[in-house]
C-alpha cells in the first residue's frame, strides 16, 4: 500500500477504497530497555504515551527540515535534532476495548518510521511534555510503503536498523520491545477509540544521537535511513529550514 500526501496529511492508498488519511500519531517512549538506559530513565511499568502533530508526517524521499526554532542559541542550538528508528503500526479499523488476542485484526499494516526529536524542546522547552519537540513539520517520516501483516509474518521478529550518512547507528530487533504491538493496541484502546488512520510509533532501540559518546545529532547534508526487515528502507535527507 503506497503512501501519498493529500490535503496536508500523509495517506495510505488502498485498493477499491478512498485513501486513508493518517490523522493521529501516538508515540510510545522507552519501549526498549537499552534505550531507556541510554536516556537515563528506568524501564516503565506501563506504556509511556505521547502524541505528535499529524502534520509532522512526511514521506520517504522528503527532506527532514531543521527549523529556525531549533537553531537559536536560547533554544539549545542546532545540535539537538535526533533520529529514532521505529516500527509504525497503522490502524485500519476503529478499535475500542479490544483484547490483546484480537488486537492485530484492527491493524491495516506496518511501515518504517523516524521519530525525529528536537531534544531541547522535548526536555526543557515544553514543561515536561514530549510532544512539542517531536511535532515540528517533517519530524515524522513514514514509509517507504505500508505492508499488510499477512506479508510480514510475526511483527515481533523484525530486524530494525538506522544509518546516518552511511554509518550504522542503531541495530536491534522488534523482539526486544517491552510492550508488544498486540499489547499496545489493546492497552491504547481501553475506553478510547483508535480511529482508522491512527499511527502508533512503537519505540526506538538504543543508539540514538543523544545517547552516544560523543553525541551525534543530525546535520544538514546527512541522509538518514531506517530499514526494517520485510518493510523496506525509509530514506530522508536533512536540510536546514
Amino acid at each position: 500500500m503506497e503512501l501519498i500526501k493529500r490535503d496536508g496529511l500523509v495517506a495510505v492508498e488502498r485498493s477499491g477504497a478512498e485513501p486513508l488519511a493518517l490523522i493521529h500519531i501516538i508515540g510510545i517512549g522507552r519501549n526498549y530497555a537499552d534505550h531507556a538506559s541510554e536516556m537515563g530513565g528506568s524501564v516503565p511499568e506501563r506504556p509511556m504515551y505521547f502524541t505528535k502533530n499529524p502534520a509532522s508526517a512526511c514521506l520517504s524521499g522528503d527532506s527532514i527540515v531543521i527549523p529556525p526554532i531549533c537553531c537559536e542559541a536560547e533554544t539549545g542550538g542546532p545540535e539537538q535534532v535526533d533520529f529514532e528508528a521505529e516500527l509504525a503500526v497503522v490502524i485500519g479499523t476503529a478499535a475500542r476495548d479490544v483484547s490483546e488476542a484480537d488486537s492485530l485484526r484492527y491493524v491495516l499494516g506496518l511501515c518504517c518510521a523516524n521519530d525525529v526529536s528536537a531534544r531541547w524542546w522535548q526536555k526543557q522547552g515544553s514543561g515536561g511534555q514530549f510532544g512539542r519537540g517531536k511535532s515540528f513539520d517533517t519530524f515524522c517520516p513514514l514509509g517507504p510503503r505500508v505492508v499488510a501483516l499477512d506479508e510480514v509474518g510475526d511483527p515481533q521478529k523484525l530486524d530494525i536498523v538506522c544509518r546516518v550518512s552511511g554509518e550504522s547507528m542503531q541495530s536491534s530487533s522488534t523482539s526486544h520491545m517491552i510492550f508488544s504491538i498486540a499489547s499496545l493496541v489493546a492497552e491504547l484502546s481501553k475506553s478510547t477509540t483508535l480511529l482508522p488512520g491512527t499511527v502508533i510509533l512503537t519505540g526506538t532501540p538504543s543508539g540514538v544521537g543523544f545517547g552516544r559518546d560523543p553525541k551525534r545529532f543530525l546535520r544538514p547534508g546527512d541522509t538518514v535511513e531506517v530499514e526494517i526487515s520485510k518493510l523496506g528502507v525509509l530514506t530522508n535527507l536533512v536540510v536546514e529550514g
